[in-house]
């Protein structure tokens, strides 16, 4: 269904009845039509993090947890964010009869939307930790050219030398927008490269351009991973943005071109 039909951007009734039905699938193919002979676009995983989590025990007591929703890349459909808030929200008056009930149920329910195989994990609200950034920050480059929307023209191999390195780079400086109500979008963006050595800042100039650009968090990170795929041309390729959260929820999508090189999910200071 197309993003337009959904609850985006509209003022809506948050449900206190359990409402599967609320949550709105948007398909992935029309946004991968310019990269469907890119392997790794379907390659990798969504991580969420949803940070409102709760429902009732079978006495009629309430539960909190922090959940992580891992949604598998290759899913034919992404969730809209709104709808899953709104999902989640009709749960915090439903009794379950045990915490694996409730895991189960929303599992269930997120897998049929997604069209494939989701997984949640609950955590205690104190026990989601803190990871530090690791790699190149290249934040403090100064670059030779800037756009302000996505040009992968500025991405360019480092003309100095013709090494061939591996190294992971990260920046803080990735922002958007929501293609719907406009709301900038924020996130860091982890680039672990395998090839002839890039110029580090003309990365960063790319990262720079997608500062105006409308687009969903997968479609970014899908976007960057092709550009950096097919202008730099690197033996491996991993794209992991982590962005903050928005509504309770934070969405960090991860495309790799080898298996090999899936991170494990992490959590920044900023969300």
């Amino acid at each position: 269904m197309s993003v337009e039909h959904s609850l985006l951007g509209k003022d809506t009734q948050y449900p206190t009845q359990y409402q599967p039905d609320v949550l709105f699938p948007i398909a992935r193919a029309e946004s991968r039509q310019q990269y469907a002979h890119i392997d790794g676009i379907t390659q990798g995983k969504d991580w969420w993090h949803i940070f409102e989590i709760s429902w009732l025990n079978p006495h009629g007591l309430p539960q909190v947890a922090i959940g992580r929703l891992t949604l598998p890349a290759s899913s034919p459909n992404l969730i809209e964010s709104k709808s899953l808030k709104l999902y989640f929200n009709s749960l915090n008056f439903t009794q379950f009869a045990s915490r694996q009930v409730f895991i189960e149920t929303v599992e269930q329910d997120l897998s049929k939307a997604a069209g494939a195989t989701l997984k949640l994990e609950l955590f205690q609200v104190d026990d989601l930790k803190i990871t530090q950034p690791t790699g190149i920050c290249i934040d403090d480059l100064i670059p030779e050219r800037l756009s302000e929307h996505p040009d992968a023209t500025l991405l360019q191999h480092d003309m100095t030398t013709q090494d061939n390195i591996e190294i992971e780079l990260y920046s803080h400086l990735l922002r958007s927008n929501c293609p719907v109500t406009g709301q900038p979008d924020w996130g860091t963006v982890f680039i672990r490269f395998k090839g002839k050595r890039p110029c580090y800042r003309s990365i960063l100039a790319y990262i720079i351009s997608y500062r105006q650009h409308n687009g969903f968090h997968e479609q970014c990170v899908e976007q960057i991973f092709a550009d950096i795929w097919q202008l730099l041309k690197p033996e491996k390729l991993m794209v992991y943005a982590t962005y903050t959260r928005r509504g309770g929820l934070d969405i960090n999508p991860c495309r790799v071109s080898d298996l090999s090189w899936m991170p494990e999910p992490i959590r920044l200071a900023r969300q």
